[in-house]
């Protein structure tokens, strides 16, 4: 078990290291010792929401919206302040854009919350708060890349359609440099205004390390312009395709792979960060057979290191020992349910693979359990920014408890400098009947710097 950092954060902790076992090649053994599993809940029946009215097509309003997006992430998202309290104050209203010459009308509230800009922010905090997956990776892809120059401008977008929650995580590894591609999400007739908006402001261009290809196409959507298409099928066949187009774009071997299962999503969410960050493909497995074609992208790089995401019940050992006769090395990383499991992955450290997130002065993104897509929807947050891994709530309204327990251990403190300290920063992905304005406030107060012990 890793060793805790003390909540006073002034002084760095030593390095941590850890031992590090290898599996046998023909017989693979675990390298973490499991708890018997308990009986898993099915993923939560997807909300039904009332559309939001879909944002006007104003692009001098979407630059404004960016440039005050980025300044509420600075000034909230920026720690306690002096000998304040702990408590965090009540979320307030973001202020409003001002217009410009060239916008039709001033940018309403309405217009921002469409695109899933923050509706409110806190010291701490930061909701991109779209209805569903499709605005908020409209938000998130605009907080990462503002777009107001060139230079803040993605050289591509990768395009996924609004079902494929597989195909979306899988596609995170696009956001990884060097391609850097944000996702966004259509239908396979008409594209969502909102990622109609934002691809606009976006506007890729495609480089020499996206193959001079503006945009990726995950399977037959509506979208403006020429894409690279992605056949999009079953998970295993859509992610072993992604991997490949990652080998050939990044040109090179990955360092390593992350196995994940492609019929319990809430298990395969926090794959979807550390590939943003790390350029790490995902593929897919069934709970109790290896897919031909993950199979056969394993083939391709036998000795890089594979780590099994989830717990026996959802990737089973009959999985990982047909793995292992095809990969050298092969880990499982898993936690009993999908909150656990995500805090299980941002806690692991294994070498220079995960997160290893242990102590004071991190950012994490928290996102539903039920809402898969909205993991690849908030991967550009995780690779850029404040870098953080994906944590999980389960509940619109109660902050699990484990995830309330973690937040504490995390939880940055100083003794005399409050300035030198190291600070926590949120972003909260969804609306409020997703992750509720109290459990925000809640997560808010948990990631404030506090004072801790006495002045000499």
């Amino acid at each position: 078990m890793t060793p805790k950092r003390p909540i006073n954060a002034d002084v760095p902790a030593p390095e941590e290291k850890e031992p590090k076992a290898t599996a046998k090649p023909a017989r693979p053994e675990e390298k973490t010792a499991e708890k018997p599993a308990k009986p898993a809940k099915q993923p939560k029946a997807a909300r039904k929401r009332e559309p939001k009215p879909a944002a006007p097509k104003a692009l001098a309003a979407l630059v404004v919206l960016a440039l005050a997006f980025i300044a509420a992430a600075i000034v909230f998202g920026s720690g306690g302040e002096g000998d304040q309290d702990a408590t965090s104050p009540a979320p307030a209203p973001a202020p409003a854009p001002a217009d410009t010459a060239e916008a039709d009308e001033p940018v309403s509230a309405q217009t921002a919350e469409a695109l899933g800009y923050p509706s409110f922010a806190t010291n701490n905090t930061v909701r991109i708060g779209g209805s569903d997956p499709a605005a908020n990776a409209a938000g998130a892809a605009l907080a990462a890349f503002p777009s107001t120059t060139p230079e803040q401008r993605p050289s591509a977008v990768t395009i996924v359609g609004e079902d494929d929650w597989a195909g979306a995580i899988a596609a995170s590894v696009l956001m990884s440099a060097p391609v850097r591609a944000p996702i966004l999400f259509s239908g396979p007739e008409e594209i969502p205004e909102v990622s109609e908006e934002a691809l606009a402001a976006l506007d890729p261009e495609g480089s020499e390390e996206t193959g001079e290809a503006p945009l990726f196409a995950v399977g037959r959507l509506a979208y403006p312009g020429q894409a690279v298409p992605i056949d999009s099928g079953d998970p295993a066949s859509t992610a072993a395709q992604i991997a490949t187009l990652r080998d050939r774009l990044f040109g090179k071997a990955p360092e390593h792979i992350v196995v994940a299962s492609g019929s319990r999503p809430e298990f395969a969410m926090p794959a979807a960060a550390w590939a943003a960050r790390s350029g790490d493909p995902v593929l897919y497995t069934d709970p109790g057979k290896l897919p031909a074609p993950t199979a056969a992208a394993l083939r391709k790089h036998p000795k890089t290191p594979v780590y099994v995401l989830g717990p026996n019940e959802v990737i089973s050992k009959d999985v990982f020992k047909e793995i292992g006769k095809v990969s050298k090395e092969v880990t499982r990383v898993s936690g009993e349910d999908a909150v656990a499991n995500a805090l299980a992955f941002a806690r692991y450290r294994d070498g220079d693979f995960g997160w290893n997130v242990n102590d004071p002065g991190h950012g994490f993104v928290l996102a539903r359990s039920d809402s898969p897509a909205d993991a690849a929807a908030a991967a550009p947050l995780s690779a850029s920014g404040t870098w953080g891994p994906l944590l999980l709530t389960d509940d619109a309204e109660t902050l699990p408890p484990t995830l309330r327990s973690y937040l504490l251990d995390v939880k940055p403190g100083y003794t005399t400098d409050p300035t030198r300290a190291f600070y926590n920063h949120v972003w909260v992905i969804g609306d409020q009947a997703a992750i509720s304005v109290s459990q925000q406030a809640e997560v808010d107060e948990l990631a404030e710097l506090a004072k801790i012990g006495s002045e000499e």
